[in-house]
């Protein structure tokens, strides 16, 4: 390692491999940091150029395909098995582990927390193969449900759909769960959880967000509490305490404006290991919980929501506390419900 003017540049004599698994890494977090609106400024310029043509032709296909991330996405299979997400998980490198049997002949709704920067655990174990989700649930078909705004970026929507993402509305979850083998795999915490992600902190947005619960008991959907252990630690994040000028600025914008939250983060650069975009290379492993059996009532009473909601913490809870040190976490650590 070289240093220079405070910033520790890589080595020139990093294994090939290596530098594969940075480049995999690397085209989705531009990818996801910039495809949306990306994709978005480059259909309106090809409007006013002699390829006029190919956002016309898009939008004929938009419009017949528009109903696609209400209906499980285009989940193709060999776009899921990629080498280039393999790579991308061999990057930290990222592991799925599973504690209990899921039965095919049933739906699910996983829980997926935290919820990170980027949701890197979840990516690369729900909406690809990088981490083997089809060797250790085999029959089992998962959708990452994202915000239904995603879907509204020409082409960047059908990069998504292809891995069988779909869209985190109520009819989404009617498609997916009124499917035998298919499960619902939703960020609970969302973007406010977001704010939240720091190395070493454990802070959970779950207690008001109850409307995963209420979908899974209106279509009989086993829970699955799932964790992430690594997400948090993957970037450092500017110090943004609950009231200042910087968090009410952030609040304001995901609430009134986009929809998603806009942390100031710090990682790695491609070359150096001071600053960047990148996450840092730090493991990821991600526990599949045990299922909570839930009996289907399509009007289910607050009381029914709340009861089903107390149980889920608690399995999460003992999901985390069970598997923590396993991972690095000291046994003094817990999971802190903030919201």
């Amino acid at each position: 390692m070289t240093k220079f003017l405070g910033i520790d540049f890589a080595p020139l004599n990093i294994p090939f491999v290596r530098r594969v698994q940075t480049l995999c890494t690397l085209q989705w977090v531009l990818t996801f940091l910039f495809g949306g609106f990306g994709s978005l400024f480059f259909t309106i310029y090809l409007l006013f150029t002699r390829y006029f043509w190919v956002p016309v032709i898009y939008i004929l296909w938009y419009f017949y395909d528009r109903n696609s991330a209400e209906t499980g996405g285009h989940y193709i299979r060999w776009i899921r098995e990629c080498s280039v997400w393999k790579k991308m998980g061999e990057y930290f490198p990222a592991k799925l582990h599973k504690t209990a049997e899921l039965d095919p002949t049933k739906s699910y709704i996983f829980g997926l927390h935290p919820h990170g920067i980027m949701q890197i655990n979840g990516f690369l174990s729900f909406a690809t193969e990088a981490t083997g989700f089809s060797k250790l649930f085999p029959g089992l078909i998962p959708h990452l449900v994202i915000l239904a705004g995603q879907f509204q970026f020409p082409f960047y929507r059908d990069y998504l759909l292809t891995s069988g993402m779909a869209s985190v509305s109520k009819e989404s979850f009617h498609w997916i769960c009124n499917r035998a083998g298919h499960c619902a795999c939703v960020v609970v915490g969302g973007a406010e959880e977001a704010l939240e992600s720091k190395p070493g902190t454990f802070n959970l947005v779950l207690n008001k967000r109850k409307g995963f619960i209420k979908q899974a008991i209106r279509h009989g959907a086993s829970l699955v509490p799932v964790f992430g252990f690594g997400e948090n630690e993957l970037y450092e994040q500017i110090h943004n305490p609950e009231g200042s000028i910087l968090r009410k600025l952030q609040l304001f914008l995901m609430h009134k404006v986009f929809g998603f939250s806009l942390p100031i983060i710090k990682g790695r650069g491609v070359f150096n290991y001071t600053f960047g975009i990148m996450p840092y290379r730090r493991p990821l492993n991600t526990v599949v919980g045990k299922p909570i059996e839930v009996e289907k009532n399509e009007e289910p009473s607050q009381e029914e929501i709340d009861n089903l909601h107390t149980r889920y913490v608690e399995e999460l809870t003992d999901l985390f506390e069970s598997n923590k040190t396993k991972y690095g976490i000291d046994e003094s650590v817990h999971l802190n419900f903030i919201a």
